[in-house]
């Protein structure tokens, strides 16, 4: 009876989170990364469509998106297309909740395979209470069905390698490595798995037992390799970069995705840091200030009670769970892999954290003989779900933005941490501006301006256009409105509060911390200003720059700006004036540091374009330009130390031949042999 009564409250609970999961993703923003999947799954459908004549899908030179199998993606789209759909994004959205739901129901059962009916509830329950994954189930079509699949092929995996073989689950098994392949190249490591684990299996039998049943280990053998082949087979039919060939493509796709060439600034405590160049312990950090503290309390309850959980009948099992967890983040570590947007290329290790979490809980309940002390547990549980859950609460849809209490929640993250990176909050702020155009009867023509594509929430008015601007670059464009997300802002702006700036008209906040602004220009001077300077007129665009100020000083890029008008018609002084407010605005703004850097190579006071030049490195390592003017200064005092710097500038840019030159040149008196051959070089990159 109790048996028949904890399942169908796990039922019950499993139907609740799949509504609230629908409901939620139906009112989520545009991810970062639709608009770009969603073109390229348009592209795929129209090479199948045209039967190959259209390559577009095959020709990603600057998105690299043709190494994606993205199958999630193309099938919705498929739909999208068969279907005549027109709502397409939130049809998107609804499909990535379904999919992200049977993520939680998969690792549900398989905790009630392992464990019973109360570590399934557990796991629901955990989920219910983990916003960062339920926030990227409302719209995150990549990292959401990779983590299906995942945790779906451990769960068959380790049904088919330590029980009798069934045909059904061989199936599910080869559906789900398919299905993890043919989304992200890097779902060739559960072959690998297949293969590590049957091999572990019959080693710890040959353990145990003192033989093996070598007959049942050449049949699973074999269904391991036919598993294989056509999880191969099956990953590549919405896949047109693998169809052309499938082996080699495969593996090329997985040699990209380990090191993938596109990389971003992020704010990781406190500081802007390209995502290639992030300290090792970046994920592992990020996992623990953003998983929610009841998680980690089961997590820690499992290794505590390991010894008790654990026993020659499941040690197998187990084993597998945590090497699945652990291999893949001691690689990327290891690889020291280009990470961003905090841990959500990870969502496929959450569930099996999920799964030990709650097994970890319930046997320590378990445990617990005074009936007070159940009572304390529970409140305990209760009080540590409690900070998650209220957040989402107060703060739907942005869920995904959510940080645990160990940093101070959002609000002790804001400023040190990335919080709106997959620009939520865009359909919200565009919301907004449309209806107080509406309200002020603006119909247009207008312009929009935004740091991520909000094309989608003005489509059906054609006298607004929309178009894409980096926040710190605004002033150098024409535009009426801008809706801005606080990604990709200077962490400084955000700690000083300069940002949202004056010219807001509405905030969104989430938490208490602003998350996305709209700005209505005040004046359009500054961008009249900056098409004078491109022309060459720098008395007028000085001029127009001072005027624009004075309505406007909380840009950093007009001071700029204004100091290049300056410095064209000679007056140094006050350029370096105009360039220090910038500063001052921005102490981090790179273009300043490098022009007040130069402007001390022309005054001759190269310890003071010394100090200029190691800041900005300090605060971009990648900026390729600092280091040949740092290095022409050095080279009078220190020739190693320059040769030094040079050659750390070709690391992270082979190919810059201002770089290559210069370290010829340090080469040119003492081996000019080895001066020829770097001019030899740089020639051959022309």
């Amino acid at each position: 009876m109790i048996q028949k009564n904890l399942k169908y409250l796990f039922l019950g609970l499993s139907a609740l989170l799949l509504i609230f999961m629908l409901k939620s993703s139906a009112d989520a923003g545009i991810s970062g990364d639709e608009y770009l999947h969603y073109d390229q799954s348009k592209a795929v459908y129209n090479y199948f469509a045209t039967l190959g004549k259209d390559s577009s899908a095959v020709n990603t030179p600057n998105t690299h998106l043709k190494y994606y199998g993205q199958s999630f993606d193309n099938a919705t789209t498929i739909l999208i297309k068969w279907f005549n759909i027109k709502e397409v994004f939130l049809f998107r959205h609804i499909a990535c909740a379904l999919a992200g739901w049977l993520t939680v129901f998969i690792t549900a059962l398989f905790a009630l395979w392992l464990s019973g009916y109360g570590s399934a509830i557990l796991v629901i329950l955990l989920f219910a209470a983990s916003p960062t994954f339920l926030g990227h189930a409302q719209n995150n079509l990549k990292d959401i069905p990779f983590a299906l699949s995942y945790i779906a092929a451990l769960y068959f995996m380790s049904r088919f390698l330590l029980h009798r073989i069934r045909r059904k689950e061989v199936i599910l098994l080869i559906a789900s490595i398919a299905f993890s392949i043919s989304i992200r190249s890097g779902g060739l490591i559960l072959i690998c798995y297949l293969f590590l684990f049957l091999a572990v299996s019959y080693f710890y039998d040959l353990q145990q037992n003192k033989q093996i049943d070598y007959r049942a280990f050449k049949e699973r053998f074999i269904y391991a390799i036919g598993i294989s082949l056509l999880s191969l087979l099956f990953s590549i039919i919405l896949w047109p970069y693998a169809l052309h060939n499938p082996l080699h493509n495969i593996w090329e796709s997985y040699k990209v995705m380990t090191q993938f060439p596109t990389t971003v600034m992020q704010i990781f405590e406190g500081k802007s840091i390209w995502s290639d160049l992030m300290p090792w312990y970046y994920l592992p950090k990020y996992m623990i200030i953003t998983i929610p503290l009841i998680v980690v309390t089961g997590i820690m309850g499992f290794i505590i009670l390991v010894r008790k959980i654990v026993d020659k009948s499941n040690l197998l099992t187990y084993g597998f769970i945590l090497f699945s967890i652990l291999f893949p983040i001691v690689f990327v570590i290891y690889e020291h892999s280009n990470l961003y947007g905090s841990w959500r290329h990870f969502t496929f290790v959450y569930p099996s954290l999920i799964l030990l979490a709650s097994i970890g809980l319930l046997n320590a309940y378990a445990r617990i003989k005074h009936f007070f002390l159940k009572i304390a547990f529970t409140l305990v549980f209760i009080g540590l779900s409690w900070h998650p859950i209220q957040y989402m609460v107060k703060n739907h849809p942005y869920l995904y933005l959510y940080y645990n209490p160990i940093v101070g929640g959002l609000h002790g993250a804001y400023g040190n941490y990335e919080t709106d990176y997959y620009y939520h909050s865009m359909r919200e702020g565009s919301t907004w501006l449309n209806e107080y155009l509406q309200k002020n009867k603006e119909v247009g023509p207008l312009k929009i301006a935004s740091n991520f594509s909000v094309s989608w929430y003005f489509r059906d008015q054609p006298l607004i256009s929309t178009y894409y601007c980096q926040y710190d670059a605004r002033s150098q464009y024409d535009w009426d409105y801008m809706v801005v997300a606080n990604s990709y802002v200077s962490a400084n702006l955000l700690q000083t509060k300069v940002w949202p700036p004056k010219e807001a008209i509405h905030t969104i906040y989430a938490d208490g911390i602003p998350i996305c602004t709209v700005l209505k220009r005040a004046t359009k001077l500054d961008f009249y200003g900056s098409e004078l300077l491109k022309k060459g007129n720098f008395v007028e665009s000085a001029k127009i720059f001072a005027d624009a100020l004075k309505i406007n000083a909380q840009d950093e890029l007009i001071f700029y700006n204004f100091a290049n008008a300056l410095a064209g018609q000679g007056k140094i002084d006050s350029a370096k004036i105009a360039l220090q407010s910038a500063l001052a605005i921005n102490p981090r703004y790179e273009p300043t540091l490098m022009y007040l850097g130069n402007i001390a190579i022309e005054q001759n006071r190269p310890e003071e374009a010394e100090r200029y030049y190691k800041a900005l490195l300090s605060f971009n390592p990648k900026y390729s330009e600092a280091y040949v003017s740092l290095a022409n200064i050095l080279m009078r005092t220190n020739l190693a130390e320059a040769r030094s710097l040079l050659k750390d500038c070709l690391i992270l840019d082979p190919r810059y031949i201002p770089a290559v030159r210069a370290l010829a040149e340090t080469y040119r008196k003492s081996n000019p042999e080895v001066a020829k051959k770097y001019d030899e070089l740089a020639n051959s990159y022309k």
